[in-house]
């Protein structure tokens, strides 16, 4: 039986990052993959997804060529064409995610079905292994709600899209949220006729309410049909039945929810205990309730991204094998939706801050039109709102323009150090860029301060008004 001091079970996001972080270390780090290197970021997630998105906006901006003198163009994109650019795009990340990508760390990776054999023993295929501690790192997988013939009808989901070789002509695409929107959008855009359905009164239904608004008028305007407040009764006879009448497909996408992957993993005979929603259960350290193993990523229901997952992995990591904590703030964690325009957000809505604090919260909105490269592009539909607590520190931001997912790593970094909108103005912000967005609005709440008096230079300001009169 060979030890380790640490073994990784999953190798996506949360696992890669463990893996690679114990090797730095000079642990003796076995990373267990029961099919392949990258995890559904890289195989059905962010690259595929965002490849494909790439590949409509090229295709949207051709179909707007006319408008700049060129000859129009119509009908439906090659659908072939388009899972080929996905395609290069997976394999041209993939080296990164490999078994030979990670040797130089010292990492051995061992591909097979994981289950622990004790509290400190498991076994990998056909092999008998110990270990000081152990990650779980085994993601999550796409749920169907229960509408009564949707797993029968075999739809679609954001693991098997990718499988598709024709354009359905007609496709129903059940969850407005970011994925339903982001793949909604895609195959509109490729020339589908898509039906957006979403069981709650807007679409990604988190985000502030203008941002939904925003993103819905959007969808709407490129031939999206967008069906909220929408329950599904049951799906059969090639459709969607529900309030309104039956809705028809050629393909139906599925795009409800997730579980956590922890079927076979032996959890019990490891005394790892699981929440009544099935995630594994972690405390702050992301220890489970065998304290000699860890859980990140999606598995433990506390994350949803890549980026946050790979974070949890390296922090497990770090508290394992060196005893050092680096608590993660997931109130500063940033999320994007990438849709046309994209929706970021950092921290607290509005509506959450007042449940949090009360109506001394403070908010400020800038509407795009006020952002010149967004009246430079055309893009004003957009805007940029922050969220202030009663002391006046930035605790939540969304950003809707063009890139706003790399707008907001700014704002996230606002969020966790706790700035003032003083602070975060005095950055000096490139011009024209959407980052101009944020920069205004929180000059917004400076300019509104110096007016009240409020702090040392307002209160001198309002002294001088004095002495001048």
């Amino acid at each position: 039986m060979k030890r380790y001091d640490l073994v990784v079970i999953g190798g996506g996001s949360a696992g890669l990052t463990a893996a690679r972080t114990a090797g730095r270390f000079g642990a003796r780090t076995l990373l267990i993959e029961r099919d392949r290197l990258g995890g559904d970021c890289l195989w059905t997630g962010c690259v595929p997804s965002k490849a494909l998105l790439h590949v409509t906006a090229e295709v949207q901006a051709a179909r707007r060529a006319a408008a700049y003198g060129l000859p129009p163009v119509s009908g439906p994109a090659d659908l072939a064409a388009a899972m080929a650019e996905v395609k290069r795009a997976i394999g041209a990340i993939e080296p990164h995610d490999s078994a030979e990508a990670l040797a130089p760390y010292g990492v051995d990776v061992v591909y097979g079905a994981a289950s622990f054999t004790g509290r400190r023993t498991l076994t990998a295929g056909d092999r008998e292994i110990s270990f000081r501690y152990a990650l779980i790192a085994t993601g999550s997988a796409p749920a169907l709600v229960p509408v009564p013939g949707l797993a029968e009808a075999e739809p679609l989901t954001s693991d098997t899209v990718w499988e598709l070789s024709r354009l359905p002509q007609r496709l129903v695409v059940l969850g407005g949220g970011p994925i339903g929107c982001e793949l909604g959008q895609a195959f509109a855009r490729l020339g589908s006729q898509v039906t957006l359905v979403e069981a709650k009164d807007r679409l990604v239904p988190r985000e502030e309410t203008r941002a939904s608004q925003v993103l819905r008028e959007r969808l709407e305007a490129e031939g999206v049909a967008v069906r909220t407040g929408y329950q599904a009764e049951s799906v059969g006879d090639g459709a969607v039945h529900g309030p309104g009448g039956p809705l028809p497909y050629d393909a139906l996408l599925a795009v409800t929810g997730r579980r956590a992957n922890t079927r076979d993993l032996g959890l019990e005979v490891a005394g790892v205990e699981l929440t009544d929603t099935g995630d594994v259960r972690t405390d702050g350290r992301l220890r489970t309730t065998n304290h000699r193993i860890y859980a990140a990523g999606d598995v433990t229901g506390r994350s949803a991204f890549t980026h946050l997952g790979g974070t949890q992995g390296g922090s497990a990591a770090t508290d394992a094998l060196l005893g050092v904590r680096r608590p993660i703030d997931y109130r500063a964690v940033p999320w994007v939706t990438y849709t046309d325009p994209e929706i970021a957000r950092v921290g607290l809505t509005a509506a959450e801050a007042r449940e949090e604090h009360g109506d001394a919260v403070r908010v400020h909105t800038l509407d795009n039109d006020r952002v010149d490269r967004a009246v430079a592009d055309g893009r004003m539909e957009g805007f940029t709102t922050l969220v202030l607590d009663p002391r006046g520190k930035i605790v939540g931001a969304t950003v809707v323009s063009p890139r706003a997912g790399e707008t907001i790593a700014h704002l996230a970094a606002a969020v966790r150090l706790g700035w003032t909108p003083s602070d975060y103005a005095r950055t000096v912000h490139p011009y024209p860029t959407y980052a101009d967005g944020p920069w205004h609005t929180a000059l917004t709440d400076v300019y509104a301060r110096l007016a009240r008096g409020s702090g040392p230079i307002g209160a001198l300001l309002k002294l001088r008004r004095r002495v001048i009169r």
